[in-house]
């Protein structure tokens, strides 16, 4: 009797089979510095997976500043890789390849933003330099989790408790239908079940980017904001429920220097509603070539009133 346990299982490996075909192991060469041999060189470990063609994606981590890229198939077949971008800020790099092993295709990409909690996901990649991709199973613990440091901003990453080990950055995190939804980058040390991936909305973003403009960009008005739910407007009393409310404007910046102020909510960003950050991030992004994009902000003074407001969009990176 087949059961529907047996079935999901039959379908799971059916799924990992084919995604591990397109997943590759890469090795890299950079140089560092010993204060008694002086220049050596130093080995690093990763993991990425096709998207395209000949295009393999990566984290800029695993082969910024590298000399040497080699990428390595599931069936042992290497290949010298040549890095296309390594965009440091989101952590994403494309590598190219002069030929693929017939039989593999690109991995079918997903929608990161419809990931939901306690969906289940598959880490594929090559870990602690183990031969060929392996695979561990967990869940979404959370979404929308943030790292930021000095060179660095990764902003809206998958929280997974799928086991991730050094050697699987840049591997993908796939769900149950072979879609890759994130692309692994960061652990926890000596935290268990506490893993990240960078949404693949943000790996599509950067490759809209390159279309665009040669490159991936980055750019800022200077602000953090929030966005408002039926709770924060209740908590604080908002006269709105949809939007997002600056938290916070950075000195000397364009939202600064337009009078932006913690508190106004903003409505519509170039004519268009907005109520998630990531709407008003890609609207300023898009507004890089016109030099300004216009916000429509909803300020508190005597009552409440609606603005336009102009501002000038800053290139950043």
């Amino acid at each position: 009797m087949v059961t529907p346990l047996k079935d999901f299982n039959e379908h799971v490996i059916k799924v990992v089979d084919e995604v591990s075909k397109g997943v590759v192991t890469i090795t890299t060469v950079k140089l560092g510095f010993e204060s008694i041999f002086g220049t050596v060189p130093i080995r690093g470990l990763g993991s990425g997976f096709l998207i395209g063609e000949n295009i393999i994606v990566t984290n800029a981590h695993v082969v910024s500043d590298a000399r040497v890229v080699d990428v390595i198939f599931f069936d042992g077949s290497r290949f010298d890789g040549r890095v296309l971008i390594a965009d440091t800020y989101r952590d994403v790099a494309l590598v190219s390849v002069e030929k693929v092993p017939d039989g593999i295709r690109p991995l079918p990409l997903g929608d990161s933003n419809k990931l939901r909690v306690g969906e289940i996901v598959f880490a594929v990649g090559s870990p602690l330099g183990l031969p060929g991709p392996t695979v561990t199973m967990g869940v979404i613990s959370a979404v929308g989790r943030n790292i930021v440091g000095e060179n660095v901003a990764l902003e809206d990453l998958i929280q997974t408790d799928a086991a991730i080990n050094p050697g699987n950055s840049g591997g993908p995190l796939v769900n149950v239908d072979g879609m890759a939804v994130g692309m692994v980058t960061a652990i926890i040390p000596y935290a268990q079940g506490v893993g990240f991936a960078i949404p693949i909305n943000t790996v599509k973003r950067v490759l809209e980017m390159i279309k665009l403009y040669g490159r991936p960009v980055r750019a800022m008005i200077g602000v953090y904001a929030a966005s408002i739910t039926p709770q924060l407007a209740s908590a604080y009393r908002l006269p709105l429920k949809r939007g997002l409310i600056i938290v916070r404007v950075i000195p000397g910046t364009p939202a600064y220097e337009a009078r932006i102020a913690p508190g106004d909510i903003i409505t519509k960003i170039a004519g268009k509603e907005v109520s998630d950050v990531r709407e008003l991030r890609r609207a300023v992004e898009d507004s890089i070539m016109q030099g300004y994009v216009e916000l429509e902000v909803y300020r508190q003074g005597y009552g409440y009133r609606r603005v336009k407001v102009p501002i000038m969009v800053e290139e950043v990176g």
